[in-house]
């Protein structure tokens, strides 16, 4: 809907209208999260250091080169990853570019979890599991779940990566359940 108004009708040459800018620099910036972008790849990390893992991808991976002279080139999207240049170009994120770069060029990590706390885990746990993430495997995310003790997927397909987003609460009351079951 978004691209619906952004416009200035009646202009011979296209002119952008405020109420877009407004509302695609709300969309497109990270003034109201920049830890989000800050951490997004760090949070991921163990061993050696992202060097920005999914700009490098992204580059050797031709599919995602567009074309700007073919009008008819498709544009492929890359989900919620995080590149260098939105910390040149986002000014809510160019007071932060070093931090993310000494973060991105990090090479200490430590492991993300330990299997064998994981395994000896006594809370009951639930946790939400998408079929068709596109973030994460679904694979991935069983064989993870199966390592944590008492923990009990609720394997759904209604959301995709984002239930406590578009409905917190619903979500909330699946894992819920799925503990008093």
């Amino acid at each position: 809907y978004l691209l619906e108004s952004a416009f200035v009708p009646g202009r011979e040459d296209p002119e952008l209208t405020e109420a877009f800018l407004v509302d695609a620099g709300s969309v497109l910036s990270f003034a109201k999260n920049p830890l989000y972008a800050v951490m997004h790849e760090a949070i991921y990390s163990q061993g050696p250091a992202t060097a920005w893992a999914a700009h490098t991808v992204r580059a050797e991976l031709d599919a995602f080169a567009v074309n700007s002279s073919d009008p008819g080139d498709e544009v492929l999207l890359t989900g919620e990853m995080i590149y260098p240049w939105q910390f040149e170009q986002d000014p809510a994120l160019t007071p932060l570019r070093e931090v993310a770069e000494h973060l991105a060029q990090r090479t200490d990590w430590g492991p993300l979890y330990s299997e064998d706390v994981l395994s000896k885990n006594a809370v009951p746990t639930a946790a939400a599991v998408y079929l068709d993430d596109m973030f994460v495997p679904f694979e991935g995310s069983m064989k993870t779940a199966a390592l944590v003790n008492r923990l009990r997927p609720v394997v759904t397909n209604d959301y995709q990566h984002d239930g406590i987003r578009q409905d917190g609460a619903a979500l909330l009351g699946r894992l819920l359940a799925k503990l008093e079951d």
